[in-house]
């Protein structure tokens, strides 16, 4: 009864909330029309998560065919993706329907990207100064971040990434709102099943909760319990495919030779360091003499080529406690991901990894707008989005 007049009670919300319809209305269309037209730009056919999903259902954890080899492990003539659970999970549904394999990536990616834009503006409304201002977040977040380009793909690896933004919102919308401390942990530890670094926002969140609690064997446990669960279900994953807990499969799963050369200096290492942010600050794009021009490298660029309104985030400051536990939580993603070998994310457009805790960036850009917003902040924003539809024309027409 009561999971019964909560959705009752968010119906009736959402009828007397005509800014909310309208946005959730473009969002929907725009996203779902976006990958449409970008579907019609590739091949059709089944991924590796939509195959894995239905070799599942009859007890396997090897992939029964391949569409690519780059991240496959082959161990006793059988081969294995290198790759977090949560990415498939959402293709399990889709199993029994077979007609529905060859467009179940588009499926997938829109309906979980369409959801993460959607809470954009619930998480603009929580940490925004509020009026007009906060359908400005909401469009920062949905439109002016990577969370759109990667969704258009239709690609499981950057799935990974839209399941990670869809759960990171959900955790700020909480803790803004309850920060019931088995919630947290709970979208925390869902967070690091589709992209294993964000389980180190454990760290400052988990700190900030037992710093505030009266009651801190209670909340400690309450928070650690789904976290612990998380990491037992990926070492299970892990020992189910490769014989070990402890191996992810990336150590040894094939890939190209620029990336095993770059794989044999350590998965991550502090030598990935300086060249991954020469890329993430300074890299920029080459030229070409035909629509559309301007050519990203393959291996990423500058996030200030996609969404320099990030800038704004540092007006937030550090002397709020809020401030200081989403400044940890960057910092303390941001620096696996600048140590990791992969560079920005090989074939994508802009910084992917560094969506891992853009989230974060785009609170406290919130934040900072409380204080000031101007023209600045508004040319921002529109650059923002400028970039990064500018990257869904050059994913269309490349």
């Amino acid at each position: 009864m009561k999971a019964k007049e909560w959705l009752q009670g968010r119906a009736t919300q959402l009828i007397n909330d005509p800014g909310a319809i309208a946005w959730m209305l473009l969002v929907a269309f725009v996203y779902g029309g976006a990958t449409f037209i970008r579907s019609q730009a590739t091949d059709w056919g089944p991924d590796h998560m939509m195959i894995l999903a239905s070799d599942m259902f009859v007890g396997r954890s090897d992939l029964s065919s391949l569409t690519t080899i780059n991240d496959i492990v082959t161990i006793n003539g059988r081969n294995y993706q290198a790759m977090s659970l949560l990415p498939t999970v959402p293709y399990l549904p889709l199993v029994p329907f077979q007609f529905l394999w060859p467009f179940s990536r588009w499926i997938v990616s829109a309906v979980i990207g369409i959801v993460a834009g959607w809470l954009a503006l619930p998480l603009a409304r929580r940490y925004g100064p509020g009026g007009s201002i906060n359908y400005w977040i909401a469009a920062l977040g949905a439109f002016g971040t990577l969370l759109f380009t990667l969704t258009i793909e239709g690609d499981f690896y950057y799935l990974a990434h839209l399941e990670a933004v869809l759960l990171t919102f959900l955790a700020l919308i909480e803790w803004h709102d309850r920060r019931r401390p088995w919630v947290l942990g709970l979208l925390i530890g869902l967070t690091a099943l589709a992209r294993p670094t964000l389980i180190l926002v454990a760290v400052p969140f988990g700190l900030a909760l037992l710093a505030e609690s009266k009651d801190r064997v209670r909340v400690a446990a309450a928070f650690a319990i789904p976290l612990l669960a998380a990491v037992a279900v990926t070492g299970w994953w892990d020992w189910v495919r490769f014989g070990s807990p402890l191996e992810t499969g990336y150590a040894i799963a094939w890939i190209t030779t620029p990336l095993d050369n770059l794989r044999f200096e350590g998965l991550f290492s502090t030598t990935h360091v300086p060249p991954n942010l020469a890329l993430f600050l300074g890299g920029g794009y080459g030229v070409r003499d035909s629509f559309p021009w301007l050519v990203p490298s393959n291996e990423g660029h500058s996030i200030l080529l996609t969404t320099p309104a990030i800038l704004i985030a540092f007006g937030a400051g550090i002397r709020d406690r809020l401030n200081q536990v989403l400044w940890a939580a960057v910092i303390v993603v941001a620096v696996p991901v600048f140590m990791y070998y992969g560079g920005g994310g090989g074939g994508t457009y802009g910084y992917r990894y560094a969506m891992d805790f853009v989230p974060f960036l785009v609170v406290l850009a919130a934040i900072a707008m409380k204080d000031r917003f101007g023209n600045l902040e508004r040319i921002l924003i529109g650059l923002s989005i400028f970039f990064v539809c500018y990257g869904y024309v050059w994913q269309v027409y490349k």
